[in-house]
C-alpha cells in the first residue's frame, strides 16, 4: 500500500529527529548490508540510512535497490541521507494517519 501525502508528512516530521542506524560505506550494497536494513526496518519501521556514494545517480541507484529489495517505501532524501519506511505487521510501532 503506498504512502499518502499525508502520511509521507507524518512520517518525515517524525524521521526528523532520528540518526543514520545504516552506514553505505565503499563496498557498496554487500548481502550483510541488506541483512541490516532488514533487521532495522523490522524493528523500528522507520531508518535513516547514510550512502556514502559519489554522484547523485549511483545514491539513487542504490535507494531504488533499497525499495526493491527490503520491499520499503523511500520517505525523503536530504543529501546523502535517505529515509525508509517498511510496515512490521507483525508488530506495528508507528501509527499512521488515515485521510
Amino acid at each position: 500500500m503506498p504512502l499518502t501525502k499525508k502520511q509521507i508528512r507524518q512520517l518525515k516530521s517524525l524521521v526528523h529527529h532520528l540518526n543514520p542506524v545504516v552506514i553505505v560505506g565503499q563496498n557498496g550494497l554487500t548481502e550483510a548490508v541488506f541483512n541490516e536494513l532488514d533487521i532495522t526496518l523490522n524493528t523500528h519501521e522507520l531508518i535513516k540510512v547514510r550512502l556514502n556514494a559519489g554522484d547523485r545517480e549511483e545514491r539513487q541507484e542504490m535507494i531504488g535497490q533499497i525499495c526493491g529489495r527490503c520491499g520499503a517505501e523511500l520517505v525523503q532524501t536530504i543529501g546523502h541521507v535517505a529515509a525508509f519506511f517498511r510496515r512490521n505487521p507483525d508488530n506495528p510501532v508507528i501509527t499512521l494517519k488515515k485521510d
